[in-house]
This record gives structure tokens, C-alpha cells and sequence, in this order.
């Protein structure tokens, strides 16, 4: 009986976590739309992520607090003249690393 009991909860505490879905999000196919389209403070949290990961991409070993509002004000206003591009493109193209 405690076999079973110990089972049933071994099932009962693994299921939900099988049950959870997962979202995966291709970053570089973000579209410039989309960029535009997010709240102030998502567009916010994805720019920091985006710039730590584009920065470590392309070598850069440090946080520059007003190159990152210069290059989120610039990444946003490039995107407002190319909606259909990709978040992605635009930051390989202001970088030069096209």
C-alpha cells in the first residue's frame, strides 16, 4: 500500500510539470513591427536582453549605460522607417557587422 501511495504521488507531483509548454521565440526574426508594437517596458526588457547578447556577439566585455539609450533610441527610430525588416538586421547594420 505505501508502494502505491508513494507512486501515485511520484505521478501526481511530475505531471504538471510535463504538462507546462514551453514558447520558444526565434530573436532574429523579430520584425521591427513587432518591435514597435510592444508595450514601453517589454520593448525596454528585450532591448537590455538584445544589447548584452549582441554585445557579448560582437566582443564587447562591458556595460555602457548612454551608448545602450543612444543605440535603443536609434535601433527604434530605424525601425520606424523599415517596419518589414528585422530587429536583428538593424543592429548588424548600424554595427557594421553585415
Amino acid at each position: 500500500m505505501k508502494k502505491a501511495l508513494s507512486v501515485l504521488l511520484f505521478i501526481i507531483v511530475t505531471l504538471p510539470s510535463a504538462a507546462q509548454a514551453q514558447l520558444i521565440i526565434d530573436m532574429n526574426r523579430l520584425t521591427c513591427a513587432q518591435f514597435l508594437a510592444m508595450s514601453p517596458q517589454q520593448a525596454r526588457i528585450y532591448s537590455a536582453w538584445m544589447s548584452g547578447w549582441f554585445n557579448q556577439k560582437t566582443g564587447y566585455a562591458w556595460v555602457d549605460l548612454n551608448a545602450y539609450e543612444r543605440n535603443f533610441a536609434n535601433v527604434r527610430q530605424w525601425c520606424t522607417t523599415s517596419p518589414g525588416q528585422t530587429v536583428m538586421e538593424g543592429l548588424k547594420r548600424s554595427t557594421g557587422t553585415l
